[in-house]
């Protein structure tokens, strides 16, 4: 099976799915989508538009350059079956995908850093132009202690008639 990945959004496109279109020059180009040919068409350019691949990778939203990529390339190479290496390799994409998943996770945690600073330092601003609203912490059980309402325990007639 045959997988290949969109001109303009870069997602894989599976066998029977899918938009081709040849140009005058043979060039082939395979869209996954209306919308991505659509674009083609419009001559919009993928790395100018936000929810392509080729954005996220020019802005620095994604990473691209990653030793776990290289087993996604493709080769024309055939290969004779062997089971023990078939087995090898299974085992090996499961611990290539834990690896990749987690080099993602740091990626995206080293590009959120500085935006949670930016966010601590404007709270803290906030507190200070506005202390004068939060109340200090004696005052707080004070207000508590004068706030207390003796409920009586005896039940009256017309609530347990309300009861029943």
């Amino acid at each position: 099976m045959r997988l290949v990945k969109c001109w303009f959004c870069s997602s894989t496109i599976y066998p029977g799915h899918g938009i081709q279109f040849v140009r005058n020059d043979a060039k082939i180009f395979r869209f996954c989508r209306s919308k991505c040919h659509k674009n083609f068409k419009m001559k919009r350019n993928p790395r100018k538009v936000k929810w392509t691949k080729a954005y996220r990778a020019a802005h620095g939203k994604d990473m691209t350059q990653d030793k776990t990529f290289e087993f996604e390339k493709k080769r024309n190479r055939p290969e004779r079956y062997d089971r023990n290496v078939t087995e090898d390799t299974l085992k090996a994409i499961k611990k290539i995908d834990k690896i990749r998943s987690s080099r993602e996770a740091d990626h995206i945690n080293k590009r959120l850093k500085p935006n949670k600073q930016k966010i601590y330092k404007s709270e803290v601003k906030e507190i200070d132009q506005h202390i004068t609203m939060i109340k200090p912490l004696g005052s707080h059980q004070q207000d508590s202690e004068k706030t207390k309402v003796l409920v009586s325990t005896n039940k009256s007639v017309q609530n347990e008639a309300m009861e029943e």
